[in-house]
C-alpha cells in the first residue's frame, strides 16, 4: 500500500525492526524523542515549534530515510504521546497519513518511587520510548493506551459537557445573588423563579428600608446574566431531545434502552451512552475501572487493606452513576440491587451508607452494561413501557 511515507513497510520479524518516536507535547516547544533498535544505541531529540505538524511528518519522513539507507528496509514508525490539552487531532493526523500512533494514560506509566523523582521533558521523552517497546512486546500491564474516539463520538458529547457547566454557572450566580440580599436581611428571594424580576422592586431590607440603587443595579446585572444562562440551557436541552429523538428511531438503541429504565431520563441516558456505554469493554472490571468505580486494594504480606475506589477513570461517569444509585434507590425499591444496599446499610451509619452507595454504583453499572450490550434486564427492575 503507497503512503506519503513510501511503499508499506516490511513485516517486522521482531519489535527491534521498527522506529520508536515519542512526542512530548507542551504549550513552548513539542519534544520529539526517536529510537531505531536496528541501527541506534541511544535515542536523539529534536525540538519543534508548537503546532508544526507539517515538520513533525518531515522529521518522520527523514528518520526511516536514514534508517533505510542504513538497512535497505523501509521499517514502520510507531508513535506515542500522552493524552493532554491537545486533544486527539495530532493522532488523528498521524494516522490519516498511515502511521501507526498511540495516545497513552500517563498515569499509568510506572515511575521511579524516590522521594524527589526527576522530571524533565527529555526523561519523559525517553519513559514514553521505553513504555512503548514494552508496550509492542505485549508485555502486561505495561501502560493504558487511550480508546481515541470518532468525531461524531467527540462531538456528541460537548452537548452534555457544556449543559453541566451552565448548571453551575447558573448555580453560583443564583448563591450570589441571595448572598448580596441575605447581607440586607432578605432570606426569601428565590432567583430562579419566574417572578425575580417582579419581586426584586418589592423587596425591603431587614430595617423596613428599600434596596440600595448599587445594590439593586448590581442583582439586576446578575440576573441579566442568570437570565442568559438559563436560555443557553434551554437552547441545549431543545438540541439534546432532537438528538435522543433521532436516536429513538433506532430499534433497541442504547440510549433508548437506558431511558426505558425507571429512574433514568433523557439527562441520565444521553450521558451514560456518551461518556460510558459507547465504548467496548470486555468484562465487568474494564468498565468499573473506566468509571473509576473499581476498589483499589492494599496487601502486602499480612496487611490487607481496601483503600476505596480508585477514582482514576471518566469522572462525569463516576459522578453520574452516584446519582443514578441515590435515584435507583427510591424508584426501583423492589430490585435485588436495592435490597443488597438495605440489608448492607440496615446496621450501618450515615458515613458507612455513603461507601455502600459508591458500592451500589459500580453494582448498578456493570448492570446496566450488561443490559445495554446484552439485553439482559436487571433483576426486579420496572420498566417504563411494561
Amino acid at each position: 500500500m503507497e503512503t506519503a511515507f513510501g511503499r508499506e513497510a516490511e513485516a517486522a520479524t521482531d519489535v527491534g525492526q521498527a522506529i520508536y518516536v515519542s512526542v512530548e507535547l507542551s504549550q513552548s516547544t513539542w519534544l520529539v524523542t526517536s529510537f531505531a533498535p536496528a541501527t541506534d544505541t541511544k535515542m536523539s531529540r529534536k525540538g519543534l515549534p508548537v503546532g508544526e505538524v507539517g515538520q513533525l511528518l518531515s522529521l518522520i519522513a527523514n528518520l526511516r530515510s536514514k534508517v533505510h539507507s542504513k538497512t535497505g528496509l523501509w521499517f514502520p514508525v510507531i508513535i506515542i504521546q500522552e493524552a493532554g490539552l491537545d486533544g486527539f487531532w495530532i493522532h488523528r493526523v498521524l494516522v490519516d497519513e498511515g502511521l501507526e500512533s498511540h495516545v497513552v494514560d500517563a498515569t499509568s506509566i510506572a515511575v521511579p518511587r524516590k522521594a524527589r523523582r526527576a522530571k524533565t521533558d527529555r526523561i519523559d521523552g525517553e519513559i514514553l520510548i521505553r513504555a512503548l517497546m514494552a508496550f509492542k512486546r505485549g508485555e502486561p500491564r505495561t501502560c493504558a493506551m487511550v480508546r481515541v474516539p470518532s468525531h461524531d463520538e467527540e462531538d456528541r458529547r460537548r452537548l452534555l459537557r457544556e449543559r453541566k457547566a451552565l448548571v453551575v454557572e447558573r448555580l453560583a450566580h443564583a448563591n450570589r445573588i441571595e448572598g448580596l440580599l441575605f447581607a440586607q436581611g432578605i432570606s426569601d428571594y428565590r432567583p430562579l423563579n419566574r417572578d425575580r424580576r417582579s419581586r426584586l422592586e418589592d423587596l425591603r431590607t431587614g430595617d423596613g428600608r428599600s434596596l440600595p440603587p448599587f445594590l439593586k443595579a448590581q442583582i439586576s446585572r446578575e440576573l441579566d446574566r442568570l437570565e442568559l444562562v438559563i436560555e443557553q440551557i434551554k437552547a441545549i436541552e431543545a438540541e439534546r431531545d432532537e438528538l435522543l429523538a433521532c436516536q429513538r428511531k433506532e430499534v433497541n438503541s442504547a440510549v433508548s434502552m437506558l431511558e426505558n429504565v425507571r429512574g433514568i431520563g433523557p439527562e441520565f441516558a444521553s450521558l451514560l451512552w456518551t461518556e460510558g456505554f459507547y465504548r467496548h469493554f470486555d468484562n465487568r472490571r474494564q468498565i468499573a475501572a473506566y468509571a473509576g468505580l473499581a476498589p483499589t486494594p492494599w496487601q502486602s504480606g499480612s496487611v490487607d487493606r481496601d483503600q476505596g475506589v480508585s477514582k482514576a477513570g471518566n469522572p462525569r461517569l463516576r459522578t453520574t452513576m452516584i446519582q443514578v444509585a441515590w435515584l435507583w434507590l427510591r424508584h426501583q425499591p423492589e430490585s435485588a440491587l436495592s435490597g443488597w444496599f438495605r440489608q448492607r446499610a440496615a446496621s450501618s451509619g450515615s458515613a458507612q451508607r455513603k461507601k455502600i452507595v459508591v458500592a451500589l454504583a459500580r453494582k448498578l453499572l456493570v448492570a446496566l452494561w450488561k443490559y445495554v450490550t446484552a439485553g439482559i434486564v436487571i433483576d426486579g427492575a420496572r420498566l417504563k413501557n411494561a
